[in-house]
């Protein structure tokens, strides 16, 4: 038996500041309606969405503990100066395995590490 991750969603407490966040800052593209979500899905397949949250989870808890994920841009240095200039904190930039990379934290405490391919300048 092989395992692959398919799809990941992250349950958050306002889902259109949620959707607005991943769309205007980042610039992600909604793939169609959803009820109770934003689904956002790249040209390779990769699918990513926002969720209201499930009925058991205590959403008064800190939600992104201990959760980082890692998108691929296409150019981190001209997002990193963007979204400094709309006044978000974001980590310094820096060079890593996966090429130039900073982090920051969305709505709900997820932190988003965004970084560019290795040797891209």
């Amino acid at each position: 038996m092989q395992t692959r991750l398919d799809f990941v969603s992250l349950q958050v407490r306002d889902l259109e500041v949620a959707r607005q966040f991943y769309v205007q800052m980042l610039g992600f593209q909604e793939a169609g309606p959803r009820p109770g979500a934003a689904v956002f899905q790249d040209a390779a397949g990769a699918i990513f969405a926002v969720r209201v949250p499930f009925s058991d989870t205590d959403m008064s808890a800190p939600l992104g503990v201990g959760v980082s994920l890692w998108f691929t841009v296409t150019d981190p240095d001209d997002l990193h100066a963007r979204l400094q200039a709309q006044g978000l904190q974001v980590t310094a930039l820096q060079d890593g395995p996966f090429g130039r990379v900073f982090t920051l934290t969305d709505p709900d405490g997820y932190r988003i590490s965004l970084h560019g391919k290795p040797g891209q300048a």
